[in-house]
């Protein structure tokens, strides 16, 4: 289980442990603050990519192959990144670090679908969730951490050390949990097809939306909280941390709850009830702010509410989706990621298109996105699923 924690969670590391250093980053490669931050687009591109070619292929040839690979190409990735002399070798190196990391997210849901049945896969991705909501408050604490002693290249210097443990880890913890009789045959190209097919299939496809609406709600939520905190409510960079760090507290705590309460109701029953309470917490701010204003302390509430629904939302669907997907568990998984990751990083900006001088623009996207991932979590509810369907 810690090697599998560390996969899902290497990736969230790499994401974020690097964001306090862009300013030293780019004036250490010559380059403006945007041409630093390509690097993150970059890196975030690269597991789209990878979450939807990695999954599949570990349906076809196995899971530990992809992971250990993976592991060891994100480690070579991360060396090339600490040794980049230009900016655009270093954002190159964030596309292929993406795409080897994404190996450690999709692939690691593959292994828990594998290895549990249904009625222990809510306690496993619960905590799988509360590691990967902790990563954001912990990763730029730990690079602030480090880069009081040593420069942003030795911040991937780290993370591809860590790449090589978890490559060891894999080869001496992690048995081959898709044995050959249970993998699709056809090779590569069959594999790429399976997502095809996977997507076809209702009882798939509806939580694979609502995870995708509810993380743009979450990529909304990310790209206009600073925003609000700092330039609406006047807040410390400091300080909006802090409440950014709360709320992340209260993702990891409804992850954590997720594994005790589905104990006593179904995963799809739990996937509605947290879509509905994460829909309210941001339609409330959305009102109170069209109506009256929303002060400080309403405006983090209600987000908080928000955030800390989501850590149950999220570990529901995922559960839902792999325990109907299991004859292509790894297509399934690529389905959740890419799906997720897409439509949030085309949903980010459109906040910032309808200004950041109220929170109305975020709550309005916020509330939209959950609301469409709490219908589409209604129907997955109402899906009969058909246990003689592969």
């Amino acid at each position: 289980m810690t090697v599998l924690a560390g996969l899902s969670g290497v990736s969230p590391l790499a994401t974020d442990m690097y964001v306090p250093a862009l300013p030293d980053l780019a004036r250490s490669l010559a380059t403006d603050a945007s041409g630093a931050q390509l690097s993150l687009t970059g890196f975030l591109a690269g597991i789209i990519l990878g979450q939807l070619l990695l999954g599949p292929l570990s349906d076809a040839v196995g899971r530990r192959p992809v992971l250990v690979g993976g592991s060891v190409l994100f480690a070579v990735f991360s060396v090339i990144c600490a040794l980049a002399p230009t900016v655009d070798v270093l954002n190159a190196a964030r596309v292929g670090q993406g795409i080897a990391g994404a190996a450690g997210i999709v692939v690691s849901r593959a292994v828990v679908a594998d290895l549990f049945d249904d009625r222990d896969l809510p306690s496993v991705y619960s905590r799988l969730g509360a590691i990967t909501a902790a990563a954001p408050v912990l990763a730029p604490l730990a690079g602030g951490a480090l880069l009081l002693v040593v420069s942003w290249r030795w911040l991937f210097a780290v993370l591809a050390l860590m790449g090589v443990l978890l490559a060891l880890g894999v080869w001496r913890w992690i048995p081959e949990s898709h044995p050959p009789h249970a993998r699709l045959a056809g090779g590569a190209v069959a594999s790429l097809r399976s997502l095809g097919s996977v997507a076809a299939q209702r009882a798939v496809l509806t939580p694979v939306l609502a995870v995708a609406f509810g993380g743009a709600a979450v990529f909304a939520y990310i790209a206009g909280t600073t925003f609000v905190f700092q330039d609406i409510h006047h807040l410390s960079p400091a300080l909006s941390s802090l409440v950014y760090g709360v709320n992340a507290l209260g993702n990891m705590a409804g992850s954590l709850a997720y594994g005790r309460l589905a104990a006593r109701r179904s995963p799809e029953t739990l996937l509605v009830l947290s879509g509905a309470g994460a829909t309210a917490g941001a339609a409330a701010l959305l009102v109170v702010q069209a109506s009256v204003g929303s002060t400080l302390a309403f405006t983090w509430l209600c987000l908080w509410v928000t955030i800390s629904a989501f850590g149950v939302f999220f570990p529901a669907v995922i559960t839902v989706a792999q325990s109907r997907g299991r004859a292509a568990p790894g297509a399934t998984s690529a389905l959740l990621g890419g799906g997720q990751f897409l439509l949030g990083a085309a949903v980010s900006p459109v906040v910032g298109l309808f200004g950041t001088r109220s929170p109305a623009p975020m709550a309005a996207v916020m509330t939209a996105c959950l609301a469409a991932g709490t219908l589409a979590a209604i129907a997955t509810r109402r899906i009969r699923v058909d246990p003689e369907r592969p």
